[in-house]
């Protein structure tokens, strides 16, 4: 960065929000065209990419608000595409889990992000790509809530 360029230019998080938006912007419309909204794809992707979970981390993950995600939830469940269960170690708890329908719902959209992410690392390389996303994860797991 030279003296005559504006920090801000420069910024950590401007960067990742331009990236973000960026990258991300081409993928939601096709989301979108599905009939799914943005937040509904990041929910169902998540749990199918990684089981049951709590609703606060399922919050986290997806980068929503919790009150956003519960409302959520409740219209995903009566469209019978989630289902709350208890936690099979603390029944107190209560998780989240994708059925069937939901898994259906975000299959095709699924293969699709990831031709998408190919797309968008190819002009970086592999060696570049996995730099980011290695340096990225450790951004998250530094920043991010303890597990």
């Amino acid at each position: 960065m030279s003296e005559s360029e504006p920090f801000v230019d420069h910024y950590l998080p401007a960067l990742l929000g331009q990236a973000w938006h960026l990258v991300s912007s081409e993928f939601h419309a096709v989301v979108e065209s599905q009939g799914l909204s943005v937040l509904e794809w990041r929910v169902l992707s998540t749990l199918v990419g990684n089981g049951p979970m709590g609703i606060s981390r399922l919050a986290q993950k997806t980068v929503s608000k919790q009150p956003t995600v519960t409302r959520l939830l409740d219209r995903l469940e009566a469209q019978g595409h989630v289902q709350r269960v208890p936690d099979a170690k603390d029944g107190r708890v209560t998780r989240v889990r994708v059925t069937r329908s939901g898994r259906k719902l975000v299959s095709g959209l699924l293969a699709q992000a990831e031709l998408h992410e190919k797309m968008v690392l190819a002009s970086l390389g592999a060696r570049k790509s996995e730099a980011l996303k290695a340096a990225l994860h450790e951004l998250i797991d530094r920043y991010g809530p303890a597990d």
